[in-house]
């Protein structure tokens, strides 16, 4: 802030924002938040930019921050340039030994180590693991009823000791969704099962994933009929009665599993919303979905 007292105070509005804000800053410290990275907010310039200041405030604040990144998009471009055609079953890519390749060079050595790079330059501390460094991700091949996946992997075990090390030690972890299994085979796994398994793993406070839709809809044709807050029974539900229903099906299944693990909230938000991750989290509305147990609403 400039010494110069000529400017004047705060504006009334921004004085109130960062006193609602207050009581968050002072309950997220020192909590482990696992959030799930894809959409739209991982390739427009501009909202990767927000996220990755978002990350920063918070990772400033105490905030103990793992994030999970998929890439789906710029791993079927690079397997079109090198004349594969991407196949999928089920929405999972079918991953033979070729694609396999393809995959980790494409999600560690390239959309990593673009996160760590905007992370740090945005005055954070990141470093980028794979869930085969240290073991860290334990899979099983995934199989499917529907045809042979190849090395799609399911989680079997998360090792948490590498991520506790770097949060201890003051880094933000850019996990990147691969495993391997005893005997030593690389799996492809998707991103939002892995961040599910890992905020389960280290008890989270909440685990946030950012996608391309508000969070869940009353009427999917209607954005102001937001749901604000579910519990696992809702889910079911609404599930039931087909009000949940598409792609977002899996989102809040796992969202469901994770909670009933453990995980004390998660949040599905808009990632195509400038700072959706500080609306969510600093905000006494929100701006998402949050999904808790039955009765679970103290400190919220």
């Amino acid at each position: 802030m400039m010494d110069d007292c000529s400017s004047g105070p705060l504006p009334n509005g921004r004085v109130s924002t960062l006193i609602e804000a207050l009581p968050y800053m002072r309950q997220w410290s020192g909590k482990t938040m696992v959030v799930k990275y894809g959409g739209a907010a991982m390739t427009n310039p501009q909202l990767q930019h927000s996220v990755m200041k978002d990350l920063v405030l918070l990772h400033y604040l105490g905030v103990r921050i793992v994030l999970v990144h998929g890439g789906g998009p710029r791993i079927s471009d690079m397997m079109e340039r090198l004349g594969h055609q991407p196949q999928f079953i089920n929405g999972l890519r079918v991953t033979d030994r070729a694609t396999m390749d393809i995959v980790q060079m494409v999600l560690v050595g390239s959309i990593g180590q673009d996160l760590v790079s905007l992370i740090n330059s945005e005055g954070g501390k990141a470093v980028g693991v794979s869930g085969k460094d240290a073991g860290l991700i334990v899979a099983d091949r995934k199989q499917s009823p529907d045809g042979d996946l190849g090395f799609v992997g399911e989680v079997n075990h998360i090792e948490t000791h590498l991520i506790d090390t770097l949060n201890e030690a003051g880094y933000m972890v850019v996990l990147t969704p691969l495993g391997t299994d005893k005997a030593g085979n690389s799996y492809n796994i998707n991103a939002d099962t892995v961040a599910c398994a890992v905020a389960e793993a280290l008890q989270a406070e909440k685990l946030i994933i950012l996608s391309d839709v508000p969070g869940v809809l009353r009427d999917v044709e209607d954005e102001s009929s937001l749901i604000s807050v579910l519990t696992t029974e809702d889910v079911r539900r609404l599930v039931a009665a087909n009000a949940i229903a598409g792609g977002m099906i899996p989102k809040v299944e796992a969202a469901m599993k994770a909670v009933l693990n453990g995980v004390r909230r998660v949040h599905l938000i808009d990632g195509r919303r400038e700072h959706s991750l500080l609306l969510e989290l600093f905000t006494e509305q929100g701006i998402g979905t949050m999904i808790t147990v039955e009765g679970d609403f103290a400190d919220e």
